[in-house]
């Protein structure tokens, strides 16, 4: 989805939630991804606040917010949850089943705590109100740890992933194949789709590969942040930082074959600046990020020499090879925008795999 279309979902979660929930999206370097998916978080929470018996022992005593819908949940109510409260929203949401007929796992309850946590601190801290104070102090959620998962090393790490990753000549014969041989393995219908938007999906995985920015970043590119002569192009990071990575020149013919055919192909409106575009409703608009993963993912199974990768991958995958080639972590830090340079622990580990793997070939 592009921002339009998630403000669309924000705006109507909003309406059904209380007044200090919309101030709180007002904040500033908050991306529309995290508000929408945090407000879901808070709808759910509500429901169970007006569903759950403040007593177990004597339910007669009402629930923990007696209102009648989400948007008349007072300040008091979450002001006065006990932290035993939230332990029991959460074991909750670790034994429903959801809607996929599975539990949520403890990445899922995770993002349930940090926006809560978020919710919270805007509460308890940042919130300015009428008299320059917050809307209360007692912040529950300082006494909620987050879900500790198993501990995995980056070396682990490193060994399960690296099957996902695209990395020298890889990569090279993944687009041979996306370019010259993928279409021929299609049903004619599937042909017919893959054909129509067969530069503009190659284009999207050679930009991922070369550039090492984020799916989201991707999305949000409009055709005046590509700078051909200097091979680079104008992201937005988190927090709202803007950055300039370079893109390596191999991918920049798949990059012009799209621009080639993308007015022609899409017919997108004088409007319409998004560099990379999708035609739906019979209209161009913003390729979405869940399109992106959909067909990384279709054409990575596919590939008979790959496994199945995401456009995650696809960005360490770039850090894998900046770091091989130049042992410099400041290199990876500043292609794949890292504001420290621990992010890039992860290669320096798999760099000194590689050196343990041929000391301990040279032993009898």
């Amino acid at each position: 989805m592009d921002e339009k279309q998630y403000s669309k979902l924000i705006d109507k979660e909003v309406q059904n939630l209380p007044i200090y929930v919309y101030y709180y999206t007002q904040q500033p370097n908050l991306a529309v991804t995290t508000i929408y998916q945090y407000l879901t978080e808070y709808r759910r929470f509500f429901d169970w606040l007006r569903n759950t018996p403040a007593d177990v022992e004597d339910p007669k005593k009402g629930n923990l917010s007696n209102a009648k819908s989400n948007k008349e949940i007072e300040l008091s109510t979450l002001e006065h949850l006990r932290a035993v409260d939230i332990q029991s929203y959460l074991k909750f949401l670790s034994i429903r089943e959801n809607k996929q007929s599975t539990r949520d796992s403890k990445k899922t309850i995770n993002r349930t705590i940090n926006a809560l946590r978020s919710l919270y601190h805007y509460l308890t801290v940042t919130a300015d109100v009428e008299d320059g104070e917050p809307y209360f102090y007692r912040n529950v959620m300082l006494k909620v740890p987050i879900e500790k998962g198993t501990k995995e090393s980056i070396a682990y790490r490193n060994a399960k992933y690296q099957p996902m990753l695209y990395t020298g000549e890889k990569k090279h014969a993944w687009l041979d194949f996306l370019s010259n041989t993928y279409e021929h393995t299609l049903s004619n219908r599937a042909r017919s789709s893959f054909l129509f938007n067969k530069e503009r999906d190659i284009a999207v995985i050679a930009l991922l590969l070369a550039s090492g920015i984020r799916v989201s970043e991707l999305a949000r590119l409009n055709l005046k942040d590509l700078n051909l002569r200097e091979r680079s192009i104008l992201v937005i990071r988190k927090g709202n930082k803007k950055d300039a990575p370079l893109i390596a020149d191999w991918a920049m013919p798949y990059i012009k074959d799209y621009l080639a055919i993308r007015t022609e192909r899409y017919s997108p409106d004088k409007q319409e600046q998004a560099l990379f575009l999708t035609r739906y409703g019979g209209k161009a608009k913003r390729i979405a990020t869940n399109t992106v993963e959909r067909f990384v993912s279709r054409y990575s199974e596919a590939f008979p020499e790959g496994d199945r990768t995401t456009p995650h991958k696809l960005r360490h995958s770039l850090g894998t090879e900046l770091y091989e080639d130049s042992k410099d972590v400041m290199v990876v830090a500043t292609q794949l925008g890292h504001t420290g340079i621990s992010a890039t622990d992860q290669y320096i580990q798999q760099s000194k795999m590689d050196k343990q793997r041929s000391a301990l070939n040279k032993t009898k």
